[in-house]
């Protein structure tokens, strides 16, 4: 962690620290005093939020996660001294939740024709065009196909996640992200 972060921001994992770091560039944040941190996955929240208060105890820690994983998010809150109800609690400390996950808040906000356009310019056309003739793919609706094939290779994962979030204005953002954004801004 840098010693002179004021604000950290939690994330998931590679895909989602790429995301928020196009949404950054794309509306002129300026990265100085933010960090972005990779949790490596969210159930690390806990520790991790415990190691940042002993260390920085008055760095400002916000952060996003899946719904699927609010949970984990919440008892951190709590075993950091936040008084969370549930999952509607967490936006007033700073953490945003995507409705599934990142991945399927992009597609949604760009839309899936959009989302193709913005996939093929980062020369990955070919291989989204190999998963959808694929047989248990084949007859899937688009989102569908584009949620999994963004989500099937960590290191695609994390560039496709870049590309689709830098690709969208500040009023095409999703809640989670704007959200985030507007903390960060």
């Amino acid at each position: 962690m840098s010693q002179d972060s004021s604000t950290i921001v939690l994330l998931e994992g590679v895909s989602d620290v790429a995301a928020v770091r196009a949404i950054m560039r794309t509306n002129g944040i300026d990265e100085t005093g933010i960090e972005l941190r990779d949790l490596h996955g969210v159930t690390n929240v806990g520790r991790v939020l415990s190691e940042i208060r002993q260390l920085t105890p008055d760095v400002d820690v916000i952060g996003m996660c899946d719904a699927a994983e609010v949970r984990f998010v919440e008892r951190a809150l709590e075993a950091d001294g936040c008084p969370v109800t549930d999952a509607s609690d967490l936006p007033a400390y700073g953490f945003f939740v995507c409705d599934a996950d990142l991945e399927d808040e992009l597609i949604r906000a760009i839309g899936p024709v959009r989302a193709v356009e913005v996939i093929e310019r980062a020369g990955l056309g070919p291989k989204l065009a190999a998963l959808q003739q694929q047989t248990a793919w084949r007859d899937r609706p688009l989102a569908e196909q584009l949620h999994r094939f963004c989500g099937v290779a960590s290191g695609r994962k994390e560039q496709a996640a870049g590309e689709l979030a830098g690709a969208l204005t500040r009023d095409e953002l999703p809640e989670p992200l704007a959200m985030l954004l507007d903390r960060l801004g």
